[in-house]
């Protein structure tokens, strides 16, 4: 008989997924896209995410399944073109996400241990060499995966909750804390834009759907685990990205975007904070790839069984779905071709369409579910409208980024497509 999780653990899975490697990723993306305003950025992506975990919230309750997200998208939609290619995408995110995770190990790790003279081949070596390590781990014992993430999300947490009490205490008296003043800045169009390419850091909420079979009393712990989890985030991310501006000048924080948390770490407590938040971001990231590579794998065998993929994604190599060897192919040419901001708005697009669907579903099922019509509605409708503003904002701006974004979900409805009239054609054969 499994052992229930209860609502603590319940929470460290959905804080666990969203305060991965995306925070240490993206803050340094944020800040160049909407300066001083920030931490308002982050809490407009904060505020889409807490909007749809009430979908999730209603879903989950109504329709507990390991197969989480999948297991929606198949009940609003049927097992159709449209319900398929979603669920690609879902699996494609995950892969962007794990390269996003290895380009931020990439990033920092060159600071602690630089082996080569080059930056560029540091980060490669780097970037690919955790991805490697983490599948043969993944190969080796998943108990082993299950431990690493557990310690990890303590350490990580309690390294940035650290950060920010320094951090506040360290802003007294700084010169720079006047750049979070409402003067510096972006226009609100920008610190929407700025909002939904970091909307990635909040991804990970979406985990505790998997895991809704095993949690105890589960109509009061699965709402609790959902809300509590992100508006935890939300304020988290707000207070970090309010203190790395208030602690660095934007020169320095363009500077060293790729690892600004750290940077930001050196005014407070000097060489040693700089260490200390770097050890914190490889030991995220590292367990963000870990845990990220095994659920990839998971949607694929999920999606395959729905058959809505060839069902030889079912088959296991190595006692694990053959699907886990190709999302960390996928993630080693991902991460090795497409640089950060590119990776985040891919990414980012991915989900925002993603959790529209959910939303939509949310609304169409309301009566289903037992849900409230317009929370719903209002999610569907906030992500549309990011969706549009995202890709139009970022294509003159960053134009290989939605050029990814936009070829990746054409990718997964098209093959969804073939996939479908092929797999017809042969059941149904013409006489």
């Amino acid at each position: 008989m499994n052992k229930k999780i209860g609502l603590k653990a319940a929470m460290a899975i959905g804080i666990g997924g969203m305060v991965g490697g995306g925070i240490f990723a993206v803050l340094g993306l944020a800040v160049s896209l909407a300066r001083g305003g920030t931490p308002i950025a982050f809490l407009l992506a904060g505020i889409l995410a807490l909007i749809t975990s009430y979908s999730y919230v209603k879903l989950s309750l109504a329709f507990p399944d390991r197969g989480g997200t999948v297991k929606f998208v198949n009940q609003g939609f049927g097992k159709s073109v449209f319900s398929g290619g979603i669920n690609n995408l879902l699996w494609l995110s995950y892969i962007i996400m794990l390269s996003l995770y290895a380009s931020a190990f990439g990033s920092y790790a060159p600071n602690l241990f630089h082996i080569f003279n080059s930056d560029t081949v540091s980060f490669h070596v780097y970037a690919s060499g955790i991805i490697i390590i983490a599948t043969a781990l993944n190969y080796y014992s998943l108990k082993i995966v299950g431990k690493i993430e557990t310690y990890a999300v303590v350490i990580k947490l309690v390294i940035l909750l650290a950060f920010v009490v320094i951090g506040i205490y360290g802003l007294f008296g700084n010169p720079n804390l006047t750049q979070l003043s409402p003067q510096n800045w972006e226009s609100p169009i920008n610190l929407i834009t700025g909002g939904m390419v970091i909307f990635v850091a909040y991804e990970g909420f979406e985990l505790i759907a998997n895991a809704v079979p095993d949690i105890e009393n589960p109509k009061k712990n699965v709402p609790k685990a959902y809300y509590y989890s992100v508006i935890f985030v939300i304020l988290l991310y707000i207070i970090i990205a309010a203190v790395t501006i208030g602690s660095l000048p934007f020169n320095k924080i363009a500077t060293a975007q790729d690892y600004v948390l750290a940077e930001a770490a050196k005014p407070m407590i000097g060489k040693i904070g700089f260490t200390i938040i770097s050890i914190a971001a490889l030991i995220s990231t590292f367990s963000a790839i870990n845990a990220s590579l095994y659920g990839g794998s998971r949607v694929s065998y999920e999606i395959a069984d729905d058959d809505e993929l060839p069902h030889q994604l079912t088959f296991l190599l190595w006692n694990h779905p053959v699907g886990l060897m190709i999302t960390a192919v996928l993630t080693l040419l991902l991460v090795n071709v497409v640089n950060l901001e590119s990776i985040s708005t891919a990414g980012s697009v991915g989900f925002i369409l993603i959790f529209t669907s959910v939303n939509f579903i949310g609304f169409k099922l309301s009566k289903t579910i037992n849900g409230n019509k317009m929370i719903p509605l209002i999610g569907f409708i906030l992500g549309l409208a990011a969706l549009v503003i995202l890709i139009v904002q970022q294509y003159s701006s960053n134009r290989l980024g939605v050029i990814l974004a936009i070829s990746t979900i054409l990718v997964c409805f098209i093959s969804e497509y073939i996939y479908k009239i092929t797999t017809v054609r042969l059941r149904f054969p013409k006489k």
